[in-house]
């Protein structure tokens, strides 16, 4: 997942962190850097588990979340080295899984645990408001698809071990490390030439683009007699409420708290002098474009910590930066901790070390290089004009991502179908006869956004639709190849 703010800073610190769920509040600010005296943490303490490097450790068939008669689950550990171990949860798809395509559900953060978009989003059950149980998912994406989730980097969710990862091109490498030992399993080697697809989240606009370009590039390099390994047949990028181009999307706080389709979040003070911080010479704009133009570790730091402190943190107003319809703390989606730290479900799954729904360390390790203010759209560009169906997507109540800035990075792409994009109006999402949300199609590329959704857009619903029946709807278009359509 990704990142969320607001006028926390009023709140006790145990508070901030409880609200912050996929984005650490640092100090007060959301998406905060922490101070340069900050040690980066190196964990090493693994479970007593025996690891096995290079193979995976399963529990088959626990009997939790998919209760769907019939259908094969997996959970367990690939472990990349004897102190890197990444944790996944399989779900074979309810329907034709030897021919159904393999899709990866990666939250954001960086440091929030996939967890999140199986039990609050898009898995085959969901968590219930007593946050202790969960029910049923009729909108699951593993309807039409066989769902991996991804806790990453090392150390994230039930993952564990050496916690060394601070960019997105790093946790790449771990990934395609991981799916090499994925499908080299017999359980799972199946699978291997079945399509493949990536869907991902909040600073999942980072991780989307960076993992398919660099599963491109492998991909060429077995093509071509360089590297050894299983190719994966990259055919559908997903990205929803994304970070991928902060210079075009930094401005879209300043437009969305200002004025968006539900009410101002700020006053007209705070928006001013948000505004003046971006545009002003050394501001928030300045230090993007010279984070673009150096690649220094520094400079990208530094503006993260000068942008998130005076723009994406005092535009948030007192209103959830996920959902802005609430106001903080907004207890919705419900909370997975005591569920996924309860020490029978663990045992039941296989899970080794205490859940937490965002690892601070990694999340540290990241603002060190600065990793966030880097653009991804180059990598996003690679992999449209490969002839990757990729879909943005966005939920319009979502501030932290919100959809102003994404579609100002979408309308900033330099693609085969930029110049189609462009000329094509939007159309009217409808799910069931209902209007669910606004969406254009441009070749293989298509966008949406969805009517009354926040960050997690696969949570919510709109008019009478069914919780996650609008983003299911896109989601099984994708997957099956075809553009979005109204239905």
């Amino acid at each position: 997942m990704l990142f969320h703010l607001g006028a926390l800073s009023v709140l006790a610190a145990s508070a901030l962190h409880t609200l912050a769920r996929q984005i650490p509040i640092v100090d007060g600010v959301i998406g905060g850097v922490p101070s340069s005296d900050t040690p980066v943490h190196v964990d090493t303490t693994l479970s007593s588990a025996a690891t096995t490097p290079g193979k995976l450790r399963v529990v088959e068939n626990s009997g939790v979340c998919e209760t769907t008669p019939g259908v094969f689950q997996a959970s367990g550990y690939g472990d990349l080295t004897s102190s890197e171990s990444i944790w996944f949860w399989f779900f074979e798809a309810r329907e034709n899984p030897d021919t159904a395509p393999l899709a990866i559900w990666l939250n954001g953060g960086p440091g929030s645990s996939s967890m999140i978009g199986l039990f609050q989003e898009n898995g085959p059950c969901r968590i219930n408001n007593d946050s202790k149980t969960v029910s049923l998912n009729p909108n699951s994406w593993n309807n039409v698809a066989n769902m991996l989730y991804i806790d990453q980097p090392v150390g994230v969710g039930f993952s564990h071990g050496t916690t060394t990862v601070g960019t997105s091109q790093q946790a790449a490498s771990d990934i395609w490390n991981f799916l090499q030992i994925f499908f080299s399993d017999s359980r799972f080697s199946k699978f291997a030439t079945n399509e493949f697809a990536i869907w991902t989240e909040s600073y999942g606009g980072h991780y989307g683009p960076t993992f398919a370009a660099y599963f491109l590039q492998q991909n060429a390099a077995i093509a071509a007699g360089t590297l050894q390994g299983i190719p994966i047949n990259l055919k559908v990028l997903g990205v929803g409420d994304g970070l991928t181009d902060p210079l075009s999307q930094y401005p879209g706080y300043i437009t969305y708290a200002a004025s968006n389709p539900y009410h101002p979040l700020v006053s007209t003070s705070t928006l001013n002098s948000a505004n003046s911080s971006f545009t002003r010479s050394g501001g928030c704009r300045d230090q993007i474009q010279n984070c673009y133009s150096s690649g220094s570790t520094q400079t990208c730091s530094s503006a993260q910590s000068f942008c998130n402190n005076n723009i994406l943190s005092p535009l948030a107003g007192n209103y959830d930066v996920y959902y802005v319809l609430a106001q903080n703390p907004d207890p919705y989606p419900p909370d997975l901790t005591s569920f996924l730290t309860n020490s029978t479900l663990t045992a039941k799954i296989g899970a080794e070390s205490k859940w937490q729904e965002t690892n601070n360390q990694v999340y540290n390790n990241f603002a060190k290089t600065g990793d966030w203010m880097h653009n991804s759209a180059p990598n996003l560009e690679t992999v449209i004009n490969a002839g990757v169906r990729t879909i943005i997507y966005d939920g319009d109540a979502d501030y932290i991502l919100n959809f102003n800035g994404v579609e100002a990075m979408v309308n900033n792409l330099q693609t085969q179908f930029s110049a189609q994009f462009a000329k094509t109006a939007f159309s009217s999402f409808t799910v069931a006869g209902q209007a669910a949300g606004m969406f254009k199609n441009a070749g293989t590329f298509s966008y949406v956004r969805i009517f009354g959704a926040g960050h997690e857009v696969p949570a919510y619903t709109h008019g009478t639709l069914s919780r996650g029946q609008a983003a299911f709807q896109f989601f099984s278009q994708i997957m099956s190849g075809q553009s979005l359509s109204s239905t």
